[in-house]
């Protein structure tokens, strides 16, 4: 039975743990939380280590990594650690001593082992393994609230034996994403310290936080189950932004219509714990009012901001680009849940009418392309199976690893081959074959590798470094051939979000990461808005008004080259996919 989230229907442990997708929410519950806590008398210490956390922006003040009073609140303290930051000084660590013993491009080789987001978690993991073993802040703090959790994919790596013993340093096939490690010998200690309290029921709380909708309800189901395999039970759920009531107009209906949807399909590992739920708000959940609103009120209020653009571009103007450019490989990229599949469906469809043929590939299997668009005469389709690449992937870099290494060092290597960068290696080696195989036609492609991805696979070195790590399992020719093409004029690549601050960040961090890798972006693509929607609904309105900075930033960012797909009621698929134009 789902209730309202009470402070009252919760027996919080000293510590608690928020965590879920990137923009379901989780720090400005954490956020609440926090100041509910400290609001009952409560010493309390709030710890972000978010790369796209807003912390500064919810509280409106200036945090370090250092504790920090928040303003009217008494008792509660933050600190907001900079995962980008604690990663790069974890980097420099592992890289350091061999800097003037190896030549530049093996050092370069390194860094780019460490840049992954693998990397980031174990620097974040630890950042705040120090302040659950510190015995001076436990005696001072009733609660110590960390605005995001450890990925089970961190903890069973760090759970391997072999990530304790000099493999680690003398091996030859560094890990892919959390790199050679070699300072981890030294923390040993802390680091058990923290994963028993993480499994310690009397002491943990984790909060798995999510929004009801399909993808992230099963998002929120994986990293419930991987990490009650690992120890951590005492879970509780909390969906954000239900739309517990809706009015007779026609886009609330349907949104509480498609959200009850979602959470009568919710996985049954989910339906199984205490699920709570916050309601949608109107409002941006930033300064002390609206945090301390969150759990209990609405506030409609009009938005600060006027939209900078006197006109916005629509998804009819990036298909027309596209088709004038005579782009061949278009990946549309962005985090879960922004609308990736349908933005992708719409393109192939807009290029299909200009007499395009074209070739749509996803390895979506939560929104599988047939039940999105027809196949015609200009547009194929094809899903890369996304397990099954990876599976063959593995067995193809153990059955190297096992020639030349023990069983209980393949653990390690076995544990590695679960990070997302392999299996991205994994399937854009898929994605290649497709490419090299469709000359005639232009490939649209839904869900893209990231730019650290493709660093590893690129280049000479990288090459290299691929194969010493796999012990000579080659990249395929088609893979060589695809990368430069990528940084050619016929590729494009286009960013989907969000106009929310998460989403808007995350995507900053994606193009960042692509710029890196030589790939230029164009087009962003701010999809599902509620702003320019056709609605009576008061809070509708309001959320639609509080879009508008994110629309201006996106647009400062783009100088222009974006576009803004509303939110539309209707089942997107088919003909329909023609109503986003």
């Amino acid at each position: 039975m789902m209730k309202p989230f009470s402070l009252n229907e919760v027996n919080f442990t000293k510590y608690i743990f928020f965590t879920g997708k990137g923009g379901v929410g989780k720090t400005s519950i954490a956020c609440a939380v926090a100041v509910s806590l400290a609001d009952q008398g409560k010493k309390v210490l709030l710890i972000s280590t978010d790369p796209a956390s807003n912390l500064q922006d919810v509280f409106g003040i200036d945090l370090e990594n250092h504790e920090t009073e928040v303003p009217d609140v008494p008792g509660l303290t933050a600190v907001n650690i900079d995962p980008e930051k604690a990663a790069a000084e974890y980097r420099e660590s592992v890289v350091a001593p061999y800097r003037e013993k190896l030549p530049e491009s093996a050092i370069a080789n390194m860094e780019e082992q460490l840049s992954g987001s693998c990397t980031v978690e174990i620097a974040a993991f630890n950042a705040f393994s120090g302040y659950l073993t510190n015995r001076k802040l436990n005696q001072a703090y009733d609660h110590i609230i960390f605005d995001t959790a450890p990925t089970g994919h961190t903890l069973r790596m760090l759970q391997l034996p072999s990530a304790w013993s000099g493999f680690l340093e003398d091996n030859k096939n560094g890990a892919s994403c959390l790199g050679q490690l070699s300072d981890l010998e030294s923390k040993k200690d802390i680091y058990k310290h923290a994963v028993r309290v993480l499994g310690d029921k009397s002491l943990t709380t984790l909060v798995l936080v999510t929004r009801p909708e399909s993808l992230p309800l099963k998002e929120a189901a994986n990293a419930s189950v991987q990490l009650g395999q690992l120890g951590i039970q005492n879970q509780i759920l909390i969906i954000n932004g239900l739309l517990d009531v809706h009015s007779e107009d026609k886009l609330s209906a349907e949104m509480y219509r498609k959200q009850q949807e979602a959470l009568s399909e919710m996985p049954p590992v989910l339906a199984g714990m205490n699920v709570f739920y916050v309601p949608l708000r109107a409002y941006n959940v930033e300064g002390i009012a609206h945090i301390r609103a969150l759990l209990t009120e609405d506030v409609i209020e009009p938005g600060a901001e006027t939209l900078v653009s006197l006109k916005l571009n629509c998804l009819q103007d990036v298909i027309d680009d596209l088709y004038k450019a005579e782009k061949k490989v278009i990946f549309t990229m962005g985090k879960g849940g922004v609308g990736k599949t349908t933005i992708a469906a719409a393109i192939a469809l807009g290029l299909a009418d200009k007499g395009v043929h074209v070739h749509l590939t996803t390895t979506d299997p939560a929104a599988h392309l047939k039940y999105v668009i027809d196949q015609s005469d200009r547009i194929r389709m094809s899903y890369i199976d996304a397990k099954k690449e990876l599976k063959s992937y593995q067995e193809e870099v153990l059955a190297k690893a096992r020639e030349s290494m023990s069983e209980a060092d393949l653990d390690y290597v076995r544990e590695d081959l679960r990070s997302p960068c392999t299996q991205e290696i994994a399937v854009f080696r898929a994605f290649a074959d497709i490419v090299e195989s469709s000359e005639e036609e232009t490939v649209v492609i839904d869900t893209a590798p990231t730019g650290h991805t493709l660093l590893l696979l690129d280049s000479s070195l990288s090459y290299h470094r691929e194969v010493e790590r796999t012990e000579g399992a080659d990249i395929p020719e088609a893979v060589r051939e695809l990368l430069p093409k990528l940084r050619s004029p016929e590729a494009e690549v286009i960013i989907v979000t969000l106009a929310e601050s998460t989403p808007v960040y995350e995507a900053l961090r994606l193009e960042k990461d692509l710029k890196r890798s030589g790939i230029a972006v164009k087009w962003w693509i701010v999809n599902s808005s509620f702003y320019g929607a056709r609605t009576s609904d008061p809070l509708i309105e309001a959320k639609a008004e509080h879009e508008i900075p994110w629309i201006n930033r996106v647009d400062e960012h783009t100088k222009g080259t974006f576009a803004v797909v509303r939110w539309n009621p209707n089942g997107i698929k088919g003909k329909a996919l023609r109503e986003l134009y």
